[in-house]
């Protein structure tokens, strides 16, 4: 089941963010936020 969650960046890194997803695999901002946090938290 997803929950829906808020966070707050600087608008460089959504720039940069939203750049990825347009030419990507990810379907959208929490796609990315997901795989991104999923894979920091196998890295530690």
């Amino acid at each position: 089941m997803k929950i829906k969650v808020s966070i707050s960046m600087e608008q460089d890194t959504l720039s940069k963010v939203e750049e990825r997803i347009k030419d990507s695999i990810f379907r959208n901002k929490s796609h990315f936020t997901e795989h991104a946090t999923k894979r920091l938290l196998e890295e530690q």
